[in-house]
């Protein structure tokens, strides 16, 4: 009997544990839990919806998919996808992929993409082919942003007029009232020599307006374009959103912040948290793809 006892109470223990066991959270700005069916519909409301990601993170790209198919069973099939993940340059392999002309590996043989593409974006790419949604690549392609954190934006005024076509107009503006680049000098450290360390921040401006542009000229009215990249790109209203911001300040847009716990419950962290429009909490020792 004592030993039927004791089976019953550690079953009744592993269950109550499992049952504390999340692998996501969503909240909203004010701090209240949101499903995801809710948050759907919220999104729905929205012109732009940039969902940050953490790049290595499983759960962080299966809830961008989810999400996704969840965002266009809402807008009836009125969505718009585009990426950080695929620059200018290769949209023209990234249509041949979508309208059937290039198989996978082609697209893989003619477009720089990225290691974890497989695992990570290739579903979404495949949604949108499947659904015949538009899927933009939006980012500048690195080799500009390279040159810029090398030699300045000024270098890029030399470029000839295809270059400058996968770049946002220049001049771009770099200003550190953008929310995340004081952040960037800080990482830099205090002895880091002035032009290096605008440099720096001006590469990853040219990349934040860069899409920016990409994700205006391609937006139409009535659909939702929903936007995939790293965190950093739209956290606390900056990168991208700010950029968007400075051009079209009418567009109401929607930012998924992204933030790792140690908490098992997943609560709101106490540290390091600057809420976005809707927060994602994962676990921090969650499954990661590389």
């Amino acid at each position: 009997m004592k030993n039927i006892f004791i089976v019953i109470l550690l079953a009744s223990f592993c269950s109550v544990n499992a049952q504390n066991l999340k692998a996501f959270q969503f909240y909203n700005q004010k701090g209240k839990e949101i499903k995801t069916e809710k948050l759907a519909k919220e999104l729905a409301e929205y012109d732009v919806v940039f969902f940050g990601e953490n790049h290595n993170s499983s759960i962080n790209h299966w809830l961008q998919l989810k999400i996704t198919e969840a965002l266009f069973a809402k807008k009836n099939g009125q969505l718009i996808l585009g990426a950080e993940m695929f620059e200018r340059d290769n949209q023209s392999q990234l249509d041949h992929y979508l309208s059937g002309k290039f198989d996978a590996k082609t697209l893989k043989d003619s477009a720089r993409l990225w290691n974890n593409y497989a695992t990570d974006y290739q579903p979404l790419v495949d949604f949108a082919k499947d659904k015949k949604l538009k899927f933009i690549a939006t980012n500048v392609p690195r080799r500009y942003a390279s040159q810029t954190a090398k030699e300045g934006l000024e270098s890029l005024t030399k470029l000839g007029e295809k270059d400058k076509s996968y770049i946002a107009q220049l001049p771009i503006k770099v200003t550190l009232d953008t929310p995340g680049y004081p952040e960037m000098k800080k990482m830099m450290g205090d002895h880091a020599e002035g032009t290096k360390v605008m440099n720096f921040i001006s590469a990853q401006a040219i990349k934040d307006a860069t899409m920016a542009e990409s994700i205006l000229k391609n937006f139409e009215p009535g659909k939702t374009f929903i936007h995939y990249n790293g965190n950093f790109h739209s956290k606390e209203f900056g990168g991208i959103y700010w950029y968007i911001k400075q051009k079209n300040p009418n567009l109401k847009m929607a930012v998924i912040s992204v933030f790792e716990s140690e908490d098992p419950e997943l609560k709101i962290p106490e540290k390091e948290y600057i809420p976005t429009d809707f927060n994602l909490i994962i676990p921090a020792d969650m499954t990661k793809t590389y």
